[in-house]
């Protein structure tokens, strides 16, 4: 039981461990620049402990942000005008560096799948 336990203890850290000394918690708040896989789609947005407030397209969208991890979290549109949009889009960190983080990221309960890259613009 005791090597299951370490083994995914392990696992975890192993996962979560960019290979330089950036902090996670820096991600939590400040101005941002997301990227979405490939393309050259962007958005940017502000966020705060509690809020994510986005620009996508010249529309403008507010988040409830709630950190699972230091890894993972969830977004939920303060005023949902569809279906789509009352479904929280759960963000898990899979890579980071000085200033920014690569992340895979899914409706809750979806198969759609989106990767892309974050990049911090301020030094909060």
């Amino acid at each position: 039981m005791r090597f299951l336990l370490y083994t995914l203890l392990t696992s975890v850290f192993i996962s979560c461990y960019s290979g330089n000394n950036t902090d996670v918690l820096s991600f939590k708040t400040g101005a941002f620049k997301t990227y979405l896989g490939q393309r050259k789609d962007s958005s940017s947005f502000y966020r705060t402990e509690k809020l994510q407030i986005e620009s996508y397209r010249n529309k403008i969208d507010t988040f409830d942000i709630h950190w699972k991890s230091n890894f993972e979290y969830e977004l939920r549109k303060v005023n949902p005008q569809s279906k789509l949009d009352s479904i929280p889009f759960v963000v898990k960190i899979i890579a980071i560096k000085e200033n920014y983080y690569q992340f895979k990221g899914a409706y809750l309960g979806s198969n759609f799948k989106q990767e892309g890259t974050t990049y911090k613009i301020s030094r909060e």
